[in-house]
């Protein structure tokens, strides 16, 4: 049995597990491949194939491989959880620069998505999220100014989620969810560290208190090379 190729396999697969192989570096061709390791041009292949599979790398036609980021964050589809909470289930340290506070006036479309007339006050709040100095989501928070009366930066900064529950004594209790991926914009492009990517995913929440108030629409503008949807499916009967 030749085995050669998976033990190519496994030791460049630890290599970019130990971060040997930069993400979205260029492997060695595979002629070096073939002097590196001895072997033939079937055998790298077979090794290199391997690794497209298991999202090691990506194939590109014409080009050679690509190291893929095999260290994507889970983001739970169907929970309900700030930034912070995210961050420390992590193990990472969060850092998040605030853009934009400022009490709007809102168009047509957000008076629409947050059920308010255009005469209402609503609190728009643009923020950075940060990992390990990479900015990685671009945050969207509309909030309802009659729900959350106040807001400072020094919130922002810290948990709106907390400053709602624990200072307002507000419940929050569920929210409606919205993903799609979308060709990064203008905005995107300016405070994500996106590189060559040139696509988003965007995660719409609608969240609503215990009461069923709707006080909050969220555009969160995610980098798809640092995050994976995660959810739990039980079969009915």
């Amino acid at each position: 049995m030749n085995i050669k190729y998976i033990n190519i396999y496994n030791e460049m697969a630890a290599e970019i597990e130990k971060g040997e192989l930069i993400p979205r570096s260029k492997l060695p061709s595979e002629n070096e491949l073939m002097q590196r390791y001895d072997v033939s041009r079937d055998t790298i292949r077979k090794a290199l194939d391997l690794l497209a599979k298991n999202g090691y790398i990506q194939k590109i036609k014409g080009k050679g491989s690509i190291v893929l980021d095999i260290n994507k964050f889970d983001f739970p589809v169907s929970g309900l959880v700030s930034f912070k909470e995210l961050a420390q289930k992590m193990e990472k340290k969060p850092e998040t620069v605030l853009v934009t506070l400022q009490l709007i006036k809102p168009d047509e479309m957000l008076a629409e998505q947050l059920h308010v007339s255009k005469n209402d006050e609503v609190w728009k709040v643009i923020r950075v999220r940060k990992i390990e100095n990479e900015n990685i989501i671009l945050d969207k928070d509309f909030i309802n100014k009659k729900i959350v009366p106040t807001l400072t930066e020094e919130i922002c900064l810290d948990s709106i989620y907390e400053h709602i529950e624990n200072t307002l004594g507000l419940q929050i209790s569920f929210a409606k969810k919205e993903i799609t991926v979308e060709k990064a914009t203008k905005e995107d492009k300016k405070h994500l560290d996106l590189d060559s990517c040139n696509m988003v995913v965007v995660v719409k929440n609608y969240v609503y208190l215990s009461d069923a108030t709707l006080f909050q629409y969220t555009e969160s503008r995610h980098r798809t090379d640092k995050f994976r949807f995660v959810d739990f499916a039980r079969r009915s009967y």
